[in-house]
């Protein structure tokens, strides 16, 4: 989702909590701030509340993340930084005194409610894939254990036997020489 896109989502959002006065400005390459600006006017406290929950969750929802926020518990104005945009929500009186409207008149005012339409790119032809070809493994035999192999491992496992049996005798000479 581009970010025109994602800017519209969140009017709509404002939108469909009974926000008024939605305006959503285009300030590509104008402002070093951020590429929109969402504004929105919120009735009363619980729906300034209401508002920037229903934005913030849906966005949520979509992996889009607050990267800061701006009026914590006020009455009159939140500020949710997205990065490449900015969601004011404000009540009637915060937004005829700060006057964002003005300030921003140099950018675009864009239709939230359109949908937004898509650059469509021409696929280059597809290549065939050819698959490889395949090629049947190759069977080896299993070598059978020669002889030679063998005898060192008889040989480790006498000289084992031998180390054991010399470790017993070795004890019981031990037992011997205590008991005398």
């Amino acid at each position: 989702m581009n970010t025109k896109e994602l800017v519209c989502l969140a009017a709509r959002l404002a939108d469909d909590k009974k926000a008024e006065n939605i305006k959503v400005i285009d300030l590509c390459g104008l402002s070093s701030l951020c590429d929109y600006i969402l504004i929105a006017t919120a009735t009363s406290k619980p729906h300034l509340d209401a508002v920037e929950e229903e934005i913030s969750k849906k966005l949520k929802e979509q992996g889009y993340y607050k990267l800061n926020r701006d009026g914590g518990d006020s009455n009159l104005w939140r500020v949710s930084d997205y990065g490449a945009f900015l969601a004011h929500v404000m009540t009637q009186e915060a937004r005829d005194f700060y006057a964002l409207d003005k300030i921003f008149s140099f950018g675009k005012e864009i239709d939230f409610k359109e949908p937004v339409k898509k650059a469509v790119k021409k696929k280059p032809a597809a290549a065939k894939k050819v698959a490889p070809k395949k090629t049947a493994a190759k069977k080896t035999p299993v070598k059978k254990a020669t002889a030679k192999k063998a005898a060192p491992k008889k040989a480790a496992a006498k000289k084992a036997t031998v180390k054991k049996t010399a470790a017993k005798k070795t004890a019981a000479a031990k037992k011997t020489a205590k008991k005398k």
